[in-house]
This record gives C-alpha cells, sequence and structure tokens, in this order.
C-alpha cells in the first residue's frame, strides 16, 4: 500500500507582504504571508496546503508603482495533502447515505458511492445508518476504519470537491472484513497442506 497522500513540493514564486506587517523582520512577515496565502488553499495542480515547512530563499524586496505592498521572490517547502489515481488511502467512514460512503481522507473526505462498495448486492439501513451485503453479509457502519483506492479526482477552489473512491476489489474494504478474510485463509492453508501430502 502506497502512502504518497501527503508529500513536500518545494515552490518558487513572489509573495507580497502587506504594509500591515512592516514592524515585523522581513522572515516572520513573509513567512506570516505565506502561511496565510498557502495553508488551507486548494489548487487542482498542488492539491490542498497543509503548512509551509520551511522557507529556503528570500531575494531583494521591492515596491511596486501604485503598490503598498513588498514583493519578495522567494523559496518555500510546502507540506500538501494531493492524492493520486490508483492510489491506496485507508481512512474512516464518517456519514452513511442511500447513495453511499462519506470517507474521510486527511482534511478532506472522499465518496464510495453504492456501486463501490462490495461485489455483492448492497441494503442500506437507514435507522442504522449502516450498508449490509446480501450474500457475503459484510456490514460497514460509520467509524469503520476502510482501504480504499482513489478512482476519480475533482479538486477546485471555490467549487465542489469531489474524490471518487472504490472498495470493489481485493484487499479493500472495511479493515474488519480484511481481518476475517486473513483468519478464513489461515484455516484453509493448514487444511489444504495436510490433503496435499497424502500419498497415491
Amino acid at each position: 500500500m502506497r502512502d504518497c497522500m501527503y508529500r513536500i513540493l518545494k515552490i518558487k514564486t513572489k509573495i507580497k507582504v502587506p504594509p500591515t506587517k512592516f514592524g515585523l523582520s522581513a522572515k516572520k512577515s513573509i513567512l506570516e504571508s505565506l502561511q496565510e496565502k498557502y495553508e488551507g488553499m486548494l489548487s487542482r495542480n498542488l492539491g490542498v496546503g497543509l503548512a509551509v515547512t520551511e522557507v529556503e530563499e528570500i531575494g531583494e524586496g521591492k515596491v511596486l508603482p501604485e503598490d503598498a505592498n513588498f514583493h519578495y521572490p522567494v523559496v518555500f517547502d510546502l507540506l500538501v495533502f494531493k492524492p493520486e489515481i490508483h492510489e491506496i488511502l485507508v481512512g474512516e467512514v464518517i456519514d452513511n447515505t442511500e447513495f453511499g460512503a462519506f470517507v474521510r481522507l486527511g482534511p478532506i473526505d472522499g465518496l464510495v458511492h453504492v456501486s463501490q462498495l462490495l461485489n455483492d448486492y448492497v441494503s442500506f439501513d437507514d435507522k442504522n445508518s449502516m450498508f449490509s451485503g446480501e450474500e457475503t453479509e459484510k456490514t460497514l457502519k460509520e467509524g469503520d476504519a476502510v482501504r480504499t483506492k482513489v478512482i476519480s479526482i475533482a479538486m477546485q477552489a471555490a467549487k465542489e470537491n469531489k474524490i471518487g473512491l472504490t472498495m470493489r476489489q481485493p484487499g479493500l474494504g472495511s479493515l474488519n472484513w480484511i481481518e476475517d478474510e486473513k483468519k478464513k485463509a489461515k484455516k484453509i492453508a493448514p487444511t489444504a497442506a495436510k490433503g496435499g501430502g497424502k500419498k497415491k
């Protein structure tokens, strides 16, 4: 399982420092300005900005005509959350609805559509907010930890952000299901080994 959704990016850009920060040192005023701009920012290319971890380079500040801000060229490191298509992620089910399960993935949520929950007919129990598989008898409740695969991403500032997930592949689903399957496999393995050892 990969865990690539968190990464540190090195960014080279220009940042403007407003007059309200002129009383601070250049480094502190630039750090605060970068934090205000990038932490919590949502970008299709960068992902979700979580923390400015280090300001590596600060160039000479300039004032532009008819602009009260100082503009500094900078190089800094930014910790981001950016899932990729086909990435395997572990999260927690935070809400079950008729059309699927919402899974908390770090700072944002993803959706496992009801059609992507199980290779089985799935029914929804609205009273208990729980999904059940008809043949497998597997259940999925709020609070369950799940392993999912990213199948679609739509992340854009000022718009509804969607991460589509699936659990309909081997090794995916509720961690309880996966643990149960491992236990069943261990019980079957010794039996198969004994049968294979018989002489004709």
